[in-house]
């Protein structure tokens, strides 16, 4: 074979076509958006007979100044910095999982509705999307009562969004929210998050069945408690044909900074040290037993497993299949 010996000109030609290779390396990273019309906001797996669905609720865009609160906030933004991420802004996504297993469909937490954010809220219209009837959903977690996990629960005539489900929560995370005085001994601040977990909890149409930990919720989806970010806080687990895939609701929910540094946590975290315990436990577990995760709030579809390295860990995404 003829070894290929370009001419000055040819170098030249292929230089210019390939600008990239002579950037600086202090050029600002690139800034990757969505298409014009979106992309698709859902997607399906299988995990043994379990069809699992991911549809996202849309995103959150809160103060990154939130995040490792005890930690050095430099070391925090240099860590921020490393990963890609704004210094000044978290930007995060809101997975939903529908697992449909036998007879059950059952769906973890309903978003935001159009009470929180405006750029969350979209569940319902990104289910119909996918093709999915949510008068077909015979079961609803809800992992904790914070905005962006309940508050969709009702619809314009504060009735149950899903009216023919079963729900489930939490009998901790119930009695918290729901407990005498709580909205009027809270901080301000504090006081309309409260407000709006209550009357989600007393939304028309729902009887409420208090989970508590290892129940079976359909067969093959059970909850577990993991405690810390409010006292109740439940994940979701699913098992089929000897493998398994566990929710995180928000006890995990940054996909880089709980995995490196678990013992960060984040000023939304109501108990820091109970979180930090917890995540220990949920990220040693799905490790070590090689449980796939899902992180409602990790970069979507947030489906991935666990890797151990010494005393940190690192979120490995799932493969995609078609």
């Amino acid at each position: 074979m003829t070894a290929f010996t370009p001419t000055r000109r040819q170098l030249l030609t292929m230089a210019a076509a390939m600008p990239a290779l002579t950037l600086s390396a202090k050029t600002q990273a690139a800034t990757l958006t969505g298409p014009e019309g979106g992309n698709p906001a859902h997607v399906s797996f299988m995990m043994g007979d379990a069809k699992l669905t991911v549809i996202s609720d849309g995103r959150l865009e809160t103060p990154a100044g939130g995040l490792g609160v005890n930690a050095d906030p430099e070391q925090v933004k240099a860590f921020l910095k490393r990963h890609f991420l704004s210094e000044t802004m978290n930007y995060n996504h809101c997975n939903h999982l529908l697992v449909e297993l036998g007879e059950a469909k059952v769906l973890v937490d309903v978003g935001s509705g159009d009470r929180f954010l405006d750029t969350a809220g979209q569940l319902i219209g990104n289910m119909e999307a996918a093709g999915i009837d949510p008068g077909d959903i015979t079961h609803v977690v809800i992992t904790h009562a914070h905005p962006d996990h309940i508050w969709g629960v009702r619809d314009d005539f504060d009735e149950a969004i899903i009216p023919d489900a079963q729900y489930f929560i939490g009998e901790k995370e119930y009695a918290h929210w729901t407990q005498d005085g709580l909205a009027a001994s809270a901080p301000p601040e504090a006081q309309q998050f409260i407000v709006g977990a209550v009357n989600s909890l007393n939304v028309d149409g729902v009887d409420w069945v208090l989970a508590t930990h290892d129940q079976e919720i359909a067969p093959g989806v059970r909850v577990i408690d993991t405690p810390g970010h409010t006292p109740g806080h439940l994940a979701v687990v699913v098992e089929s044909n000897g493998q398994q895939i566990m929710a995180l609701g928000d006890c995990m929910n940054h996909a880089y900074m709980n995995f490196a540094h678990p013992g960060w946590y984040n000023g939304f975290d109501m108990d820091g040290d109970q979180t930090v315990a917890t995540r220990k436990r949920l990220l040693d577990m799905a490790a070590t037993d090689r449980i796939a995760v899902l992180g409602y709030h990790f970069p979507f579809p947030g489906v991935g497993h666990v890797a151990k390295s010494g005393d940190a860990y690192s979120f490995v995404p799932a493969m995609w299949q078609w």
